[in-house]
């Protein structure tokens, strides 16, 4: 499964998720919305991988913002079904970090892991006053390759 999370790059994570009956809508599908929640899971726990603390981030006064994000619906998810979000670091420079998701249902022994969602977003730096602030040091040094 080659896609844009598989990337070249050396910066991705992997995260298990089973889908919760919460998010689920009336017809039984993971809710488009909560995607979202998804990929904000894998973006928190991609740096929490790489020792960065979003919390402690924050208490420097710099927040990451969701700049832009698109997503690209394939096939639906349902309650209990085991996924694996891979989030990968697509570029890294100034003051905004791209990332990209790949959302595959697992697979069985009669059929191939399946892609769900694929994604891609743009996170901005800024400071407590909204303005636009460099990347910290530690995520300057994520580059792409």
């Amino acid at each position: 499964m080659n896609s844009s999370a598989e990337s070249s790059s050396k910066h991705s994570h992997r995260l298990p998720i089973r889908v919760q009956y919460f998010e689920t809508d009336g017809q039984g599908r993971v809710h488009n919305s909560q995607y979202l929640n998804y990929f904000e899971r894998g973006r928190v726990e991609m740096l929490r991988s790489i020792g960065v603390s979003y919390r402690e981030m924050e208490l420097t006064g710099l927040m990451l913002v969701v700049r832009s994000m698109h997503v690209d619906f394939r096939l639906p998810a349902q309650f209990d079904d085991e996924l694996e979000l891979i989030t990968s670091l697509r570029h890294s420079h100034g003051a905004r970090v791209e990332h990209a998701y790949m959302l595959v249902k697992s697979g069985t022994s009669e059929s191939p892991p399946t892609i769900v969602v694929t994604g891609h977003s743009v996170i901005a730096c800024i400071d407590r006053d909204g303005k636009i602030r460099r990347l910290p040091k530690v995520l300057q040094l994520l580059k792409s390759e």
